[in-house]
C-alpha cells in the first residue's frame, strides 16, 4: 500500500491528485490542521508536527509518496511574496530527512512547476525537456529554485525518486476565483453574469491547456510507472494539443449558444506570458500516455458545473 501526501489538496491540481490516487487505491494522509501559510511561526510549527505524524503513518505502508501541489503565486508575484513558499519547502524536506522511518522506506516527491513560467522566454518553436530554462519573472526563477531543493533531496537520499512536473496551463472545475488567472474560468463565469471578458492578450495567442484530472492522471503515472529510472525525473505534463485564444472564443460560443462580450485592453502582466506556447514532451515516453480530455469536452464540463454553481449561488 502507498501512503500519499498532496500538500495543496483543496486546489484546483491538489484535488484533482487526491482523486487521482484515491482511484489508485492509496491510503491519504491530511495533517490535522490546516496550514496557516500567512504566519511564518504558526506555519513552521504546523509542518513539523504534520510531517512527524505522516512518518508514524508510513510503518504500515509499503511506500510513501509527497506531492507538492500549494502555492498562490502568480506569474505576476514578487520575489519577496513568494519567499514562504520556498522556505515552507525547504523545511518540510529538512524535516523528512531526520524522519528514520521515512528514509528507510521507499519514497517519492512529485513537485509540481509551470511550464509557462519556467520556458517563458524561449525561442523554441516546440518546447521540450531538452529545451533550456528561460525564466523572464521572479515567479518562474522562485520555480527554479524550488525545483533544485526537491532535485538535491532525491540525489543526497537513494531510496528517493523525485518528479519535476512542468505543467503546462490548467483549468478545471472549482479554479479559485480570487486568483489572477484562469481565462477559462473566468470566460465561463462572465458568460454566465453577462459580464464584459476581460482579455489581455492577442486573439492569435497560442496556449496549451490542460485539465487538472489529466495533469494529475500523468503525474502519478509518471512516477510509479518504472523503478528502472535516475532518481530525478523532468517531464513536461501538456496536452500537446495547442489553442489560440479566438480558437477558445469560439468553443465558448458554441457551447454557450451565445458570443462572449469580448474587452481587449493591456495590462502590466501581458508581457510576461509568451506569444505563442508549443509543448511536447520527449521524456520516459515508455508511460501510458494518458487520454487527454479534448478542450470543447472540458469546456463544455466546465460550463455546465459553473452553471449549477451560479444557480446555488443566487438561490442562496
Amino acid at each position: 500500500m502507498t501512503i500519499a501526501w498532496v500538500l495543496g489538496s483543496s486546489g484546483l491540481l491538489g484535488a484533482a491528485l487526491c482523486r487521482a490516487l484515491r482511484r489508485r487505491g492509496s491510503k491519504l494522509f491530511f495533517p490535522v490542521q490546516r496550514f496557516s501559510w500567512d504566519s511564518a511561526p504558526e506555519l513552521s510549527s504546523q509542518i513539523t508536527a504534520a510531517v512527524q505524524s505522516f512518518s508514524a503513518q508510513v510503518r504500515v505502508a509499503d511506500r510513501w509518496e509527497i506531492y507538492w501541489a500549494a502555492g498562490v503565486g502568480t506569474m505576476g508575484s514578487t520575489e519577496e511574496a513568494l519567499a514562504p513558499e520556498t522556505r515552507a519547502l525547504t523545511l518540510i524536506i529538512k524535516l523528512l530527512e531526520a524522519e528514520p522511518r521515512l528514509m528507510a522506506a521507499p519514497g517519492a516527491i512529485a513537485f509540481a512547476s509551470s511550464a509557462g513560467a519556467i520556458y517563458a522566454g524561449s525561442s523554441d518553436d516546440i518546447i521540450t525537456e531538452n529545451t533550456d530554462a528561460e525564466p523572464t519573472t521572479a515567479y518562474a526563477r522562485e520555480k527554479l529554485r524550488q525545483e533544485e531543493l526537491v532535485r538535491s533531496f532525491a540525489l543526497a537520499n537513494d531510496g528517493t525518486t523525485a518528479l519535476i512536473a512542468r505543467i503546462s496551463t490548467l483549468y478545471g472545475l472549482g479554479q479559485a476565483t480570487g486568483k489572477q488567472q484562469g481565462l477559462l474560468s473566468h470566460i465561463a463565469r462572465s458568460i454566465l453574469r453577462n459580464k464584459p471578458v476581460q482579455i489581455y492578450v492577442p486573439y492569435d495567442t497560442i496556449r496549451d491547456y490542460i485539465s487538472a484530472d489529466d495533469a494529475a492522471a500523468s503525474m502519478v503515472t509518471t512516477l510509479r510507472t518504472t523503478n528502472e529510472r535516475p532518481h530525478v525525473l523532468l517531464k513536461i505534463i501538456a496536452s500537446e494539443h495547442p489553442v489560440t485564444i479566438a480558437e477558445i472564443v469560439s468553443i465558448f460560443k458554441r457551447i454557450a449558444r451565445r458570443t462572449p462580450r469580448i474587452v481587449t485592453s493591456a495590462s502590466k502582466h501581458s508581457t510576461l506570458y509568451s506569444r505563442r506556447v508549443q509543448f511536447r514532451s520527449i521524456a520516459f515516453l515508455e508511460c501510458a500516455k494518458t487520454p487527454t480530455k479534448r478542450l470543447p469536452v472540458g469546456i463544455a464540463q466546465l460550463m455546465s458545473a459553473e452553471r449549477a454553481a451560479f444557480v446555488r449561488g443566487r438561490a442562496s
